[in-house]
């Protein structure tokens, strides 16, 4: 664990010192998930909801490191076709796997009109999580329903869950394998300090992938 990223973060946000070792090992979860081949599910409402869709761009393409594909799946696409396979072998960045149980609006229309709107982010844990897969639960006040259902189908069906939420953890924290319950109240200042978290989680999973000692090997 690169411990430069976490005293950046501490050193620009004092107010989440005690949370350091928790934000780690929230970092190494997703780490060791996506080690054994599993995906990160996300999913918040209101500003939580952008977080999920930032989160998941974070994830899914290049954040402040080169990302470069696999020499095999580079073979493959110049093998598949020669020039246009070139230009994507050189464009593309390894992605990892990341969903925003928001993104998909035809589906959450779907959910909400036939089964109930409560049960938007449950339905797709149900659909798309499988152990080792991670779900990202972020609701400011810990008691969002949505997200709290969303927990608990994902710990039924082996997902591990990161709960990110303001200081009291709400009743969310129940259903979290980790809760990071950063230091406030208000729904704005919650948000101010849950951006700063999830950048040093995205910062250090891309870093143990992705940093120069890595990628020599």
């Amino acid at each position: 664990m690169n411990n430069n990223i976490l005293d950046r973060l501490t050193n620009h946000y004092p107010a989440l010192e005690h949370l350091r070792d928790t934000i780690a090992a929230s970092a190494q979860i997703i780490i060791e998930s996506y080690k054994s081949g599993g995906k990160t599910l996300i999913c918040g409402n209101g500003g939580s909801c952008a977080d999920s869709d930032h989160i998941a761009g974070e994830l899914m393409k290049s954040f402040e490191r080169e990302r470069p594909l696999a020499q095999s799946l580079k073979d493959a696409l110049t093998g598949i076709n020669g020039e246009r396979g070139s230009y994507l072998a050189d464009k593309l960045e390894q992605g990892l796997p990341a969903i925003s149980l928001n993104a998909h609006s035809s589906l959450i229309s779907a959910i909400s009109n036939d089964i109930g709107s409560d049960l938007i982010f449950a339905q797709q844990v149900a659909g798309f999580g499988n152990s080792p897969d991670i779900l990202l639960a972020i609701t400011t006040s810990g008691n969002s329903q949505n997200v709290i259902d969303a927990a608990i189908t994902a710990r039924a069906k082996g997902l591990k869950v990161i709960g990110l939420t303001g200081e009291t953890g709400g009743r969310l924290k129940e259903f979290c394998n980790i809760i990071i319950n950063v230091p406030e109240t208000e729904t704005a200042s919650v948000q101010e300090l849950h951006l700063p978290v999830y950048h040093a989680i995205c910062r250090l999973i891309e870093d143990h992938f992705f940093g120069k000692s890595n990628i020599a090997r």
